[in-house]
């Protein structure tokens, strides 16, 4: 109800007998109305922080519920005390492909990403240069060549020469034997056979240096076609090329860096592990490296490396509490045949855990045996 329904109320109850206030005759005052016609009920819209405090309510019971139906999902298994881990990142072995002499980029055959067997070539570097050196060469080689056959023609006719000496001395020698010749011939067929010998010693040394000669051209053929072979840059290993830091065209000096690549064979990741932890850690034991990104698949691998010294401590140490806080590197290496077999699932720089078994006695979980093919 609102003012004008209660006095319109207090109208209809006013007695009929009752007189009009006038002058001199007091006014009639009205007859009390019942407390019901009073009552007014009143309707207070909420607040607006009132209704957002009820919605922030609502929104963080189904985001705790949410969270926590995650966290059952993907929470880590129970893990044994013979079993140490620590967070790393997966790393693969970095190889850079760089040139061998400063020259041109005339050619480049790989990109980012794509994958590499060894001995591919991935970039032809500018040769032209190299190609008439080798052009030059391969001209020396051939007049090496006429040379040395032109000595061992002589070598053959010096040899001739001193084969007739010694027929000549031979029957010489005879007649003079029967009195049929002088001492004088006989003498003339020995000097003769002496500088034929001579003549022929002679040739054999300038075969002997054509042949040194022809050697040497060929070996300058040989070296110029190595530094060609080697202007062609090939992948050293296989795996998948990962930086691609230059382009064709561009001139770089002797080590300029085109290709970084990753030996998808050699995948490892590093691990810290402080001190009571790395103590119980051997090389070579058996370990399983879980990513974020496939955390059902644990990877079989083996500790292939435990650092000697310690990291990110002082230098000295005065404490058992200082001694405890130590932290040792520990590299977890996958099987090279695994990782090569699953190259095209190598990511390096995914972020995981690698647990590494410090009891041989003991069998991995049912959630970390891992794939073994």
């Amino acid at each position: 109800m609102n003012q004008s329904d209660d006095k319109e109320t207090a109208v209809e109850v006013q007695p009929a007998s009752g007189t009009v206030a006038g002058a001199g005759n007091p006014a009639q005052l009205p007859a009390r109305l019942p407390e019901a016609a009073h009552e007014v009920t009143e309707h207070h819209p909420p607040s607006r922080r009132s209704v957002w405090a009820r919605r922030l309510a609502i929104l963080a019971v189904i985001g705790g519920g949410i969270a926590f139906a995650i966290w059952q999902a993907h929470r880590a298994p129970a893990i044994p005390a013979w079993i140490v881990y620590g967070n790393g990142r997966l790393e693969a072995d970095p190889i850079d492909i760089d040139t061998k002499f400063a020259g041109r980029i005339a050619e480049l055959r790989a990109d980012e990403g794509d994958p590499v067997t060894a001995g591919q070539i991935v970039a032809v570097m500018d040769t032209r240069d190299m190609a008439q050196t080798l052009q030059k060469q391969q001209a020396q080689v051939a007049q090496a060549q006429k040379a040395v056959e032109e000595t061992q023609a002589t070598l053959e006719q010096a040899r001739s020469s001193t084969v007739l000496a010694q027929q000549q001395m031979e029957r010489a020698e005879k007649l003079l034997a029967s009195g049929f010749t002088t001492h004088e011939v006989y003498d003339q067929r020995k000097q003769a056979l002496d500088a034929a010998r001579a003549i022929q010693i002679a040739a054999e040394h300038r075969v002997t240096e054509a042949q040194s000669a022809l050697k040497a051209a060929q070996h300058d053929v040989d070296l110029t076609q190595v530094n060609i072979d080697d202007n062609k840059l090939v992948a050293p290993r296989v795996g998948r090329i990962e930086y691609r830091l230059a382009n064709v065209g561009e001139v770089l000096a002797a080590g300029g860096k085109v290709f970084t690549m990753l030996d998808t064979a050699y995948v490892y990741m590093d691990v810290y592990l402080p001190t009571l932890s790395a103590d119980k850690v051997k090389i070579g034991a058996d370990s399983r490296i879980v990513l974020d990104a496939f955390p059902d698949r644990p990877i079989p691998a083996k500790v292939s490396y435990l650092a000697s010294q310690a990291q990110f401590t002082p230098k000295m140490v005065e404490t058992k509490n200082d001694r405890d806080k130590l932290m040792f590197r520990v590299r977890v290496k996958i099987n090279p045949d695994l990782a090569r077999a699953h190259a095209s699932e190598v990511r390096s720089g995914l972020p995981g855990v690698a647990y590494v078994k410090t009891d041989d006695a003991q069998a991995w979980p049912d959630s970390l045996r891992g794939r073994q093919e």
